[in-house]
């Protein structure tokens, strides 16, 4: 999480776009930037279960990262690559994750308009449980997350496509119900693997993806590490931040 806002910082004073990959170990539940700890999350299940908790520079969800395609996009918003507005920047990325699904013959549709309901009971906790604007739903079921920062010149996008999900766990760990039509059901939770007789690979996925993007947007990717400067950058937010209790329990 600090580096990609080290990242975000970078991006905004003049640095190439990222699109980033990355996996999670131990698996780890991110919070959403305003999210309540003491509502929404069981800590004690949390550590029994060895994950770790950290609170996202982004807003939305809570979401549990364990077997998934997790990407970050970091790009300016003077361009004509994602649009000038935030809806702009969610649509250009939902339909680039639409036609990578619908090139691994999973039959993904895009969910336009505004959430479902409006009451603050309708699973406010888990970030996969209710489609928002452009989102992807595979029957009725969701199967991608994200949430967004703005930052000077630049966005931070974070997304996640999970691949597999344990939702007896996840339940536990959001207290929520895994099936049942209450609102803090999990009916409504997707993942790759649901729709495929062969299981998919996460690598696969996340190379397709960059495919598609490059395809989409025209251009060509550049495989490169952080710089000295984003990495010491990310190690001194790391430290006042997402590595300290106060940032991610007292929110």
């Amino acid at each position: 999480m600090a580096l990609d806002e080290a990242l975000l910082h970078s991006v905004a004073n003049g640095a190439l776009p990222v699109l980033r990959f990355y996996r999670w170990q131990p698996a780890t539940v991110t919070l959403g930037y305003a999210q309540s700890v003491a509502t929404d999350l069981d800590l004690e299940v949390c550590r029994q279960a060895g994950l770790d908790v950290v609170r996202r520079s982004t807003g939305g969800r809570a979401v549990l990262h364990d077997q998934e395609v997790t990407y970050a996009v970091i790009a300016p918003l003077n361009t004509d690559l994602f649009g000038n507005s935030v809806l702009d920047c969610y649509r250009v990325i939902s339909e680039i994750l639409q036609k990578t699904l619908l090139q691994l013959d999973l039959p993904a549709q895009l969910v336009p308009g505004k959430p479902r309901g409006g009451s603050r009971n309708v699973m406010k906790a888990v970030c996969f449980s209710a489609p928002s604007q452009y989102e992807l739903v595979i029957d009725d079921r969701k199967v991608a997350g994200s949430a967004q920062k703005r930052y000077g010149q630049a966005f931070l996008q974070h997304g996640s496509i999970p691949v597999e999900i344990d939702l007896e766990l996840l339940s536990k760990v959001l207290k929520t119900d895994i099936n049942g039509s209450s609102a803090g059901s999990l009916d409504s939770v997707g993942w790759l693997n649901q729709w495929s007789d062969k299981p998919f690979a996460i690598s696969d996925v996340e190379k397709l993806l960059a495919e598609v993007f490059s395809k989409q947007l025209q251009i060509d990717w550049v495989r490169s590490e952080p710089s000295p400067a984003e990495m010491q950058e990310a190690m001194r937010m790391s430290a006042e931040k997402f590595a300290h209790p106060e940032w991610n329990m007292k929110r």
